[in-house]
């Protein structure tokens, strides 16, 4: 999984992280559960903020 999979990442926080409200995570705590996704095989440094607002949002929309 690279952070270009949105998609992918946000299905996989919603499924294992129910109890966690993407509305009100920081970004540095999402970018911290991203980065311990067991599949997650991308440069840590490649992460912007429009990256972390995309997996905020398609988390927020996974949920719905």
């Amino acid at each position: 999984m690279k952070w270009t999979d949105i998609y992918d990442i946000a299905a996989y926080l919603a499924d294992n992280y129910p109890e966690t409200d993407p509305k009100q995570i920081r970004f540095s705590q999402l970018r911290r559960l991203i980065l311990e996704i067991p599949d997650f095989d991308d440069n840590p440094d490649h992460c912007g903020e429009r990256i972390l607002e995309a997996v905020q949002q398609a988390w927020i929309d996974e949920l719905d």
